[in-house]
């Protein structure tokens, strides 16, 4: 089966979108749930296939899941764990998945966790969780492409990352919720979802301060002192700012709800810049639009607070038809342009040098076919399709269903022409009479 989108460009999209939970702080709730030896129960959890991995993950060790795809929540019994290891198989198909070996080495004192591999948008070392762990207490031992983990208990102490890893920062926390003593981590990772596991961690009867700074204390606690607990995750920043670049690459207007607009400081700031209008409808609700051609701006992509780098892509794109030159400067990963050969396919006019891609604006985008090289940049090409003249095919959605629950009907809800069909078992001449005419046989949906 090849899965695949079409999409008509030129419709202005308008309406209102609500926005899933956040695919990057759930995968790591789920897992921080392992230290529970109780049940645990995760709301405004979307369906998608990274949140399918986890829950196999976790399922494996002995926990317990049941998802509830009307509720969008999961209950995690984590009482009786059976295994310490996480298999290749399940960790190679998801890199978010390694944060397994925190939470296991916390509660089991030991954990095999499988290396999680390379990345198709660059280089994502685990030394700093090795060393973080090492410091812990742990004795690590690294061989035939798993990490074997073990220690007789855990020791609170200082731990100064090189630079703030998201991933280690996790990890790590999740290590010293068990340990004995303090634990401080200083050059921290600041961005929400970090918040949000201390947040969690901190209602299942840890002890965490100082997260979304540069510094997080875990006071350790006793095995006891944890508890079952129910949590809510929060709205997914990066699914919020590309329902509002979606909208302002096609001059529309829209409300945006279950958004939290103080994690899109940076990026709203830019959005106006280049012209669009954010205002503030209610706490969590944001009215997005746009009326003109906009106009470009340079960025640096940057750890949170600053431009993030899952936005890059989208703001790409949104450039390529903007008034004038801009220039942007990617500082986290290195092959995290690989949009750019597909939007030259669409018209864009886009000088690539390392790791500074320069974008002249151009009348237009046209479509074409194109194929998804990872999430974000499956995204940024469905917002290429939304925005060019005439009909764009992208293919390799299975990179795009990682993350965007029910992306081609929240994007159907506000008036876009796309859906998603299989191309070996579909009528042409059927689908290219009326886009909007779709029968809900035809339409096949990602996730679990």
């Amino acid at each position: 089966m090849v899965e695949k989108f079409k999409i008509q460009g030129g419709e202005t999209l308008k309406g209102e979108v609500s926005v899933g939970g956040a695919k990057n702080s759930v995968l790591k709730l789920l897992a921080a749930a392992v230290l529970v030896k109780g049940s645990t129960k995760i709301y405004n959890v979307p369906n998608l296939t990274d949140v399918e991995i986890m829950l196999n993950v976790i399922s494996e060790l002995g926990a317990k899941c049941i998802y509830d795809k009307k509720e969008k929540s999961v209950v995690i019994d984590s009482t009786n764990l059976s295994s310490i290891t996480a298999r290749y198989e399940l960790v190679s198909k998801m890199r978010a998945s390694f944060i397994v070996l925190g939470a296991l080495i916390s509660r089991c004192k030991e954990a095999i966790v499988a290396l999680p591999g390379g990345c198709a948008i660059g280089e994502r070392r685990v030394d700093f969780h090795i060393k973080g762990l090492e410091a812990l207490g742990a004795k690590i031992k690294i061989e035939n492409g798993y990490v074997h983990a073990k220690a007789s208990k855990l020791t609170g102490t200082d731990i100064y990352l090189d630079i703030p890893s998201v991933g280690a920062t996790e990890n790590l926390m999740l290590a010293a919720v068990l340990a004995e003593g303090s634990t401080r981590i200083q050059n921290a990772a600041q961005e929400p979802e970090i918040v949000d596991l201390a947040n969690f961690l901190n209602t299942i009867g840890a002890d965490v301060t100082g997260a979304g700074t540069s510094e997080i204390i875990i006071n350790g606690v006793t095995q006891d002192k944890l508890h079952s607990a129910e949590y809510t995750t929060i709205p997914d920043r990066i699914e919020a700012g590309t329902f509002m670049a979606a909208v302002v690459a096609t001059k529309g207007k829209a409300i945006i709800k279950n958004v939290y607009p103080a994690h899109l400081t940076f990026f709203n700031d830019k959005l106006i810049k280049m012209g669009a209008s954010i205002k503030l409808v209610e706490p969590t609700t944001i009215e997005v639009s746009c009326k003109n051609r906009l106009s470009s701006i340079n960025f640096v992509t940057q750890p949170y607070p600053g431009f993030p780098t899952d936005l890059q892509a989208i703001a790409m794109t949104l450039l390529t038809t903007a008034n004038g030159v801009g220039i942007i400067t990617e500082s986290l990963y290195e092959n995290r342009f690989m949009q750019v050969p597909d939007l030259r396919r669409m018209g864009a006019d886009i000088h690539q040098d390392r790791n500074h891609a320069i974008v002249k604006g151009v009348k237009n985008l046209t479509g074409a076919i194109v194929a998804a090289s990872d999430l974000r940049a499956g995204a940024a090409l469905v917002i290429a399709g939304l925005m060019a003249n005439g009909e764009t095919i992208v293919e390799k959605l299975h990179h795009i269903d990682r993350g965007y629950e029910d992306f081609e009907a929240k994007l159907r809800s506000l008036g876009g022409k796309i859906y998603r069909y299989d191309e070996s078992n579909t009528n042409e001449d059927k689908i290219n009479d009326n886009f909007n005419s779709i029968q809900s046989s035809q339409i096949i949906k990602g996730g679990f």
